[in-house]
């Protein structure tokens, strides 16, 4: 069974991961001192996953102000909950705001957007 974390966790995570990631591209970029162009294209390369990661956590920050926010019948902690399914911040307990999956085995592909036939 795969480990699973909260949506907001998760990009979170991401976008801190795209910071180090720039760091790492621009302190390769300083090994080239001698090619001032390489090392250029490594330090812009640098920067623009660091900015890619400013804008990321600007859209989470924007995303989680409209998320619902509600109460974790397990540890009894405020949590927002993202889509149809999502867990738990604090204790990854699987919450869900539809009545349709209450009791359901947890799945993230609830969250998917079915494409459904009207007749």
């Amino acid at each position: 069974m795969a480990k699973y974390s909260s949506k907001i966790n998760k990009i979170r995570t991401f976008a801190l991961c795209l910071i180090f990631v720039g760091f790492i591209v621009m302190y390769i970029g300083i090994f080239f001192r001698n090619s001032p162009l390489i090392m250029s294209i490594f330090m812009l390369l640098g920067v623009i996953f660091i900015i890619a990661s400013t804008g990321i956590y600007f859209w989470i920050g924007m995303l989680s102000t409209k998320a619902v926010q509600v109460v974790c019948p397990n540890c009894e902690k405020a949590t927002k909950v993202l889509g149809r399914v999502d867990m738990c911040m604090h204790c990854n307990e699987p919450l869900t705001l539809d009545a349709s999956l209450e009791g359901k085995e947890f799945d993230q592909n609830y969250n998917k957007k079915e494409k459904r036939i009207e007749q």
